[in-house]
Formats: structure tokens, C-alpha cells, sequence
């Protein structure tokens, strides 16, 4: 709200005024009589009381919707790709600033270690995954999937089509590169083990990240770890396609590859934030859904030149049922069940302690809250 004009006042010649302050009111009785302070000045004085209240109130209005905005952040898993679609499209359409929320989306230096800055209250909000989640509660970190993104596993085996190689037991005797992560070993083992090989069958080759790069190569016959919705798409626009072995169908139970995490602390004490934020990214996620390309132009609108635009067009199309497979009773649903057999599996592999209690590391509450 504006401040009221003022009425520039005309000047009066100095005699004038001094005669005119000089004569008094004749009443009827003909005897002078005192001046009156004057209605309107009155009325003045009231509008002009009214309007500085007035202001005052707008100006509080406006501190306390400021005060009442909430800052966070949310600490993505890698460089922004067609995973974080519904994330791009949560910003770009407004729906963290609905709820009040002002995002901090960013790429940490070291992704792995997002688990530890959530827990440790660094972060507010991170993207991972339920393997690496697991392992961390594990450890002793406090952080609680509160949303299952990616409902089930985009990790793979892939060949060249040019190898033959079509199933896990036509890698006996050759090279499997991966990028030294614990937990790809487990899963490579069961994938083998459930097509009559063990490791000892194979040579594993540590590669770090450079996984497409070392397959297009020859460096390694096969790889472990790569995303059947990314790499198998990089190198099928090099002119190398592949073939892909999917966890799920050689051995590993299904898992959730992507899950939004907080930690204990945040979820027990800030749940009015989480379920907003909950809100909000699952408005996104059904944009995504819903306008698939259109999520893309977004993303590489605000994604950066990390974006690989040819890849991720054809990503997020492969990505759709995995957000939503037709099972799940809503966007970011999390089945009991699924997180009991996964943990089982971890345990067998030794790769949490028998006494971890899966139940304790997700919860739908905040899904449940985000049904308008």
C-alpha cells in the first residue's frame, strides 16, 4: 500500500493571512465567537491515522509471509538427469513456492556421500538409493527413505549385441567391469549364482565410473552398475547397442533404486516441512508423468550443459513405469515387504548385520499426506 498524497498547499500573501487570522464569526445574537476546530481537519487527521495503521499492517503481513517461507535443501544422487525430472518440474511450475518452500537443488562434489550430510543435518533432503541406505542406517547414519522414486531396480548387466553375450552364464571365464561399489559385487554374484556360475567365475575389474567408456573400449567384455534407462542409450547413439541383463529377472530381489531421504531428526521434528516438500515433489512426478517431453525441455532449461539431451529425451520415456509401474496405489508408495526380502538378500551377502530392522529405514506417512 501506497502512503497517502499530500495537498500541496497554495501560498498566501503575508498581509492576507495576517488579516484574515484576525477576524472572527459573528453569531446571530451579532457577538464574535471563538473559531471551531474545523470537520474536515478532523476528518484528515482520521484518514490519515487510519492510513498510516494500514501500512503498518501491510508491512507485517508481508514479514510474516516471509518468516513463515521455509528455506532447505535438496541434495541430488548425480548430475541432474531424467530421474530428477519431477524435481525440474516442481521448480519450474511452482509448486515448492505453493507450499511455501524455497529448494536448493544442487549436485554435491561428492555424491556418496549425500546418506552422511542428510544424517548429519548438512542437508535437509537427499536423493539415493535403498541399497546404499540400508548400508548407512548399518553404520549408524539416521536417515529414512520417505519417498520411493524409482520403484524398481535400473542397475543392469550389459554386453555389446556384437559379444553374444545374452545371460549371465556366457560371461564365464571374461572381464566384468564395475565401479568398485561393495554392493555390485553382491549383486553381479546372485545374477551369476542364479545362472549356475559363482565369481570365481568370472574376473572382475575395477573401472571406477568410466563404465561405457571402458565396454565401448573392450577393455571389459560386460559391466556392472550401469543404468539400463542411461548407459545402454549413450552407447547405443555411439553405434553400440547392448544387451541388457536386468537384476530383477537373474536372482535379485527387487529393490528401490531411487529414494528421497531425510533424516530421523528432521522427520520427527519438522514433519509439516517434510510433507511439504513430500507434496510438492510428487506434483512434479505426476507432471512428469503426465508431460514427459515437456519435463525434458525443463530440465535442460534449468539442468545446465551436464544434460545430455539426446540421452535423457529417450531416458525419461523408459522411466515412466518405473515411477509409476501400475502397482503401487500412488506416486512414492514403499511396500513393507519389498524392503523386508531386499534387506534379507543384504544380509545373506553379508552386507548389513542380521539384526538391522528394515522397517525402521522408510515410512509412506508423507506419501499417504500428499493426496490432495
Amino acid at each position: 500500500m501506497g502512503a497517502p498524497k499530500r495537498t500541496e498547499r497554495r501560498k498566501q500573501m503575508p498581509g492576507k493571512a495576517k488579516q484574515m487570522s484576525s477576524i472572527k464569526p459573528v453569531g446571530r445574537d451579532g457577538k464574535q465567537r471563538e473559531l471551531r476546530p474545523q470537520r474536515s481537519m478532523s476528518l484528515f487527521a482520521g484518514l490519515l491515522i487510519l492510513a498510516v495503521l494500514a501500512l503498518g499492517a501491510c508491512s507485517s503481513d508481508s514479514d510474516d509471509a516471509d518468516r513463515s517461507r521455509v528455506s532447505v535443501s535438496l541434495a541430488l544422487d548425480w548430475f541432474p538427469n531424467s530421474n530428477h525430472a519431477g524435481i525440474y518440474a516442481a521448480l519450474e511450475n511452482g509448486y515448492f513456492d505453493d507450499e511455501g518452500l524455497d529448494v536448493n537443488v544442487y549436485t554435491p562434489a561428492d555424491p556418496a556421500l549425500v546418506l552422511q550430510s542428510v544424517g548429519a543435518g548438512r542437508d535437509d533432503f537427499g536423493i539415493s538409493y535403498q541399497t546404499d541406505l540400508l548400508q548407512a542406517r548399518n553404520a549408524g547414519v539416521p536417515v529414512v527413505s520417505i519417498t520411493g522414486i524409482v520403484q524398481h531396480p535400473l542397475n543392469s548387466v550389459m554386453a555389446l549385441k556384437s559379444s553374444g553375450i545374452t545371460r549371465p552364464s556366457d560371461l564365464h571365464g571374461l572381464k566384468v567391469g564395475y565401479p568398485g561399489i561393495p554392493s555390485n559385487e553382491g549383486l553381479l554374484a546372485t545374477m551369476l549364482e542364479s545362472d549356475g556360475l559363482t565369481m570365481d567365475d568370472v574376473e572382475l575389474v575395477d573401472i571406477g565410473f568410466a563404465l561405457t567408456q571402458s565396454l565401448a573400449a573392450g577393455s571389459v567384455d560386460a559391466i556392472v552398475g550401469a543404468y539400463w534407462t542411461h548407459e545402454s542409450i549413450v552407447l547405443d547413439l555411439e553405434g553400440l547397442p547392448v544387451n541388457v541383463m536386468r537384476m530383477e529377472d537373474w536372482g535379485v530381489p527387487d529393490f528401490y533404486e531411487l529414494v528421497l531421504v531425510a533424516s530421523e531428526e528432521t522427520v520427527q521434528g519438522r514433519p509439516e516441512t517434510v510433507q511439504k516438500l513430500v507434496r510438492a515433489l510428487s506434483r512434479g512426478f505426476e507432471y512428469a508423468l503426465a508431460n514427459p517431453q515437456t519435463s525434458m525441455d525443463i530440465l535442460v532449461d534449468r539442468g545446465g550443459e551436464t544434460v545430455l539431451e539426446d540421452v535423457e529425451r529417450q531416458g525419461v520415456e523408459l522411466l515412466l513405469p518405473m515411477w509409476d509401474d501400475g502397482v503401487a496405489p500412488q506416486f512414492g508408495w514403499q511396500e513393507r515387504a519389498r524392503w523386508d526380502s531386499f534387506a534379507g538378500w543384504m544380509k545373506s551377502k553379508g552386507l548389513i548385520d542380521a539384526s538391522l530392522d528394515p522397517e525402521a529405514a522408510f515410512t509412506n506417512r508423507f506419501v499417504e499426506g500428499a493426496v490432495e
